[in-house]
């Protein structure tokens, strides 16, 4: 068995957005590379033919790029990045010395060449003076070729952006600040100055201290380079998570423009988000939805009479997100939005947006532990028919983490992730969904993670089930190929998953590839109030943490050991965000069941939670308030537990988290080293609720592994396995 070396963590591709072109010949994504020398993530754009004729085609190499979207030519793609120039940029792994780690650039001279004209040796950044660049449009004109073209200047970036039917102006979607408030901002990002805010939702995780900056939807022409974007003043936003969600600017074909904003009372003590239509000429904007669900991803039917959007119910925690489609007709009375996927009872899965495909709507929903392509037909009067689940030739150990379908609804383009092949673009013809078995079709785009999948060892997946509490839960047990988990006495590695309303199913992963290499068996067990099987499953954990998670992961790790697949001596904890959490109740509820357990940026006391992280709305629909229900709180608080803490803790954090900030796992950490517990903790300064710099996503793994083995019980002193 040869290990996966953790600096191999450069060579790791991960794909991000897809669009597949109007006519369905070409695909554009987005993939993030690692650069070691700088130390950071790129989000580059690529362009790869539908057939499999070619090999993919990089279009940009630095400053990132999001957000791929064609023209309805064909002929044009824009994204978003904020761009000084794209120099050539090294991505991957290489072998150093000294010397090269403090920076020597002389090597790499055959790396990925720069193909779109750009030079290194072009000192004049593109637009925004001598500030950091903001995030702008930029557009390729494939048919012409040469480098992108910067089409906005907005000096607080744009935000979303989409093309107008005939493609000649784009909207877009950008912070417009008065005059003082543009004094306020340089003050706080240039000299250090106070953060002033009057705002309920004070903070987001990623985004930072909010501010009363107003976003406004704005019209681009094209053809007029030189023109001023010209500002639609109806349409504005505002919500409490605005700074992620974004107002979904979308162009309809009648020429409208749809977009999401929240203009309630009290717009940060919720998440609602409403549906709104303008012109592009200006106007006032009409509200489309009824101020009491959090619309989304809208979709336009390409009569122009409706809209699909994802929606949710904030006052209703466990309820699934549901297609709806909202009335759309230019005039009139307004009938109710439709939910067309209720008869489900499945949410829509992270990023499933609605695609319109000959009067149906495509999305990917989740079902049973799987991520899976369903279609609804939708009739004349915008009633939604049975909602059937399509593409079977994907199989249960592989996961969908993307999809799209060109404008004639011929050509379909998905991301497929398998544990061991890789995570890939796939292509498959529309009229092939229906299959039974695996299309003529289907092929294979890219090979992303050839590197990693052809030279390291890649784990093996399969399904396990177990009862718990009356129910057959089930989970994915990943292991080393040439690991037989019925060999027995296997060390174990119980992953948990954040949300906690998620689900786990077989993908390619670097971090499990690094476990099962080194001969763990990695655990992910789909506990109780995760979704995929629907809202009573969901609502079983609903104001109520610390309880029927814990019976199911430690019943689930009871029933390995019963199989005779793991020593129940040598297992250990593993989870991120809710996995942190469910880590905390696990160790003070359940002390004999891990040898040492790894919780990272979690939340172990719900009271100085509140208000202290960006999730008081959240919080407030599931447990209420805390000095209405101080009980609730309590109960769902690990840390008032922590004396029954046995378990060696790693505790591991982000110092700008606000999602769950990292005096959550001070005081975890605190309470088991008051009582003698062996722990350390470990705070990465400048990560938000995630780890996105190549360097300390490999000293994460490094920490993670040297704590199991240093308190696992087969490993002597002196490092030698003692089994």
């Amino acid at each position: 068995m040869s290990e996966l070396p953790l600096d191999a963590y450069y060579d790791l591709t991960q794909i991000g957005e897809v669009a597949v072109s109007p006519t369905g010949d070409r695909v554009a994504f987005t993939a993030t590379e690692y650069d070691q020398a700088a130390d950071e993530a790129v989000s580059s754009l690529f362009v790869v033919p539908t057939d499999g004729s070619r090999e993919l085609h990089r279009l940009t190499s630095a400053s990132g790029a999001s957000a791929p979207t064609w023209g309805p030519d064909g002929d044009r793609l824009a994204f978003v990045a904020a761009r000084e120039r794209d120099a050539e940029r090294r991505v991957g792994w290489r072998e150093r010395d000294d010397e090269d780690a403090a920076g020597d650039d002389s090597e790499g001279e055959d790396d990925e060449p720069d193909d779109h004209g750009g030079s290194e040796d072009e000192d004049e950044p593109l637009g925004n003076g001598d500030k950091e660049p903001k995030p702008q449009v930029w557009l390729f004109d494939l048919a012409l070729g040469g480098d992108a073209r910067q089409v906005t200047e907005r000096d607080e970036g744009v935000a979303g952006f989409d093309f107008s039917p005939d493609g000649d102006r784009l909207v877009i979607e950008s912070r417009d600040p008065t005059d003082e408030e543009s004094a306020y901002l340089d003050q706080v990002r240039e000299e250090g100055g106070p953060i002033e805010t009057t705002r309920l939702q004070h903070k987001v995780n990623g985004a930072g201290w909010t501010d009363d900056v107003t976003r406004y939807l704005f019209v681009v022409d094209l053809d007029d380079p030189e023109s001023d974007a010209r500002r639609l003043d109806d349409a504005y936003g505002g919500g409490a998570f605005e700074d992620l969600a974004g107002m979904d600017p979308t162009w309809g074909p009648d020429g409208r423009i749809a977009f999401t904003a929240c203009r309630l009372d009290r717009p940060d003590d919720t998440t609602v988000r409403d549906l709104y239509v303008v012109s592009p000429d200006g106007g006032d904007a009409e509200r489309l939805t009824g101020g009491d669900l959090a619309h989304g991803a809208p979709a336009w039917r390409p009569d122009g009479e409706g809209i699909a959007t994802v929606a949710s119910d904030p006052d209703d925690p466990p309820a699934p997100a549901e297609v709806y489609l909202v009335d759309a007709g230019d005039g009139g009375d307004r009938g109710d939005p439709v939910s067309l996927t209720a008869d489900l009872d499945r949410t829509v899965a992270r990023g499933g947006e609605p695609t319109w495909v000959d009067g149906a709507i495509y999305t990917r929903i989740a079902d049973e532990s799987s991520t899976r392509l369903v279609r609804v037909d939708v009739d004349d009067e915008g009633a939604g028919g049975t909602a059937e689940r399509v593409f079977e030739a994907q199989g249960r150990d592989r996961a969908m983490a993307a999809f799209d379908v060109d404008d004639d609804g011929s050509t379909a383009v998905t991301v497929l992730s398998h544990p061991t092949d890789g995570s890939d673009l796939y292509a498959v013809d529309v009229d092939d969904l229906d299959a039974a078995a695996e299309p003529d079709s289907l092929r294979r785009l890219t090979r992303v993670n050839e590197s990693l999948t052809e030279d390291f060892s890649m784990p093996t997946a399969r399904r396990v089930e177990w009862e718990s509490d009356g129910w057959t839960l089930d989970g994915v047990c990943y292991h080393d190929p040439e690991v037989d988990p019925d060999e027995g006495d296997h060390p174990l590695v119980v992953a948990i998953h954040g949300g906690p309303m998620s689900y786990d199913e077989p993908v390619f992963s670097f971090a499990h590839a690094a476990l099962t290499s080194r001969g763990y068996l990695v655990f992910r067990p789909n506990y109780r109030g995760g979704t995929s099987r629907g809202r009573a499953f969901t609502a079983e954990l609903t104001g109520a943490w610390g309880t029927a998670e814990v019976d199911d992961i430690a019943a689930g790790v009871a029933s390995l050991a019963d199989r005779g697949w793991i020593d129940p001596d040598r297992v250990f904890g593993y989870g991120f965000s809710y996995g942190g959490i469910a880590q905390g109740f696990l160790v003070t509820q359940e002390p004999d069941l891990f040898a040492a357990a790894a919780p990272e940026h979690g939340i172990y006391d719900l009271r100085s939670a509140f208000g202290t992280d960006d999730t008081h709305v959240w919080l407030e629909a599931e447990f209420g308030l805390p000095w209405e229900n101080p009980a609730a709180y309590d109960a769902s608080t690990a840390v008032l537990d922590a004396g029954n803490i046995e378990t060696p803790l790693l505790v591991m954090a982000g110092g700008e988290d606000w999602r769950c900030p990292s005096s959550q796992s001070e005081q975890l950490y605190v309470a088991a080293r008051k009582q003698g517990i062996d722990a350390e903790l470990v705070v990465y300064p400048e990560e938000h609720h995630n780890i996105g710099d190549p360097d300390r996503a490999i000293h994460r793994l490094e920490k993670i592994l040297d704590w199991y083995e240093t308190h696992d019980p087969a490993v002597d002193a002196d490092g030698a396995d003692g089994a």
